[in-house]
């Protein structure tokens, strides 16, 4: 089914979804991203790229910040559809766990339709750049201004399944955030810093799947 997803205004200045070239920064940022890494995207590349002109793709980000919390608030709302989708008609919480970790290491198929957005390199975006959005001194202002609102509602999503599983857990926000980041983590050590982690980029997926379970079930079984 096709998708449209509307994200904070306060995350543009014009909404990219509205427009071709908008919706061409979008698919051709990510594209960059994954391949040049965000510290070396910049919006003279961008717009050099997609023959208009800097000061164009200025109307929709007030800077490459701005954009990179756009495509990444978009992953998180897309995610939640995805985890919406699969749990919606399961009533048993260990199976919505499963479906959830399975998620977490991109391994379902995907229900929605975007044309402009590559959700694998999207992905690999998300594992590897997606703490800089608030690993920053203005984090505050920004989390006022609802700028983590998808992560924060996927994380709280999460949690109620967490609850249905064992309703006397303390934790449930805590953990969904922990096993959110330490998917992204484990991926991003198993491709560039190996000796941080126990899995085999080759087979990172099973082996990240088992640790996630283990890490979950463990804690919400915990009695004490």
């Amino acid at each position: 089914m096709e998708i449209q997803i509307r994200l904070n205004p306060n995350l543009y200045l014009k909404d990219p979804e509205q427009s071709e070239l908008g919706r061409n920064i979008i698919k051709h940022s990510i594209e960059m991203i994954h391949e040049l890494g965000f510290e070396s995207f910049t919006f003279k590349k961008l717009a050099a790229n997609i023959n208009t002109t800097e000061a164009s793709v200025y109307r929709y980000f007030e800077n490459k910040h701005r954009l990179l919390s756009y495509i990444i608030n978009w992953y998180w709302t897309w995610m939640e559809y995805q985890f919406n989708f699969y749990t919606g008609n399961v009533k048993n919480p260990v199976q919505n766990i499963n479906i959830l970790i399975s998620l977490l290491v991109f391994e379902l198929d995907d229900q929605f339709i975007s044309s402009h957005i590559s959700k694998d390199k999207l992905y690999n975006i998300v594992t590897s750049e997606s703490n800089k959005l608030y690993f920053t001194h203005h984090v505050e202002e920004d989390n006022q201004a609802r700028m983590f609102k998808p992560y924060k509602d996927l994380c709280h999503r999460i949690s109620l399944v967490f609850n249905e599983y064992n309703t006397s857990y303390r934790f449930s926000h805590s953990l969904a955030s922990t096993l959110v980041e330490t998917a992204h983590h484990q991926q991003f050590f198993a491709r560039y810093l190996p000796s941080l982690t126990d899995f085999d980029k080759r087979k990172i997926k099973t082996e990240l799947k088992a640790f996630l379970s283990h890490m979950a079930f463990s804690m919400l079984d915990n009695k004490k």
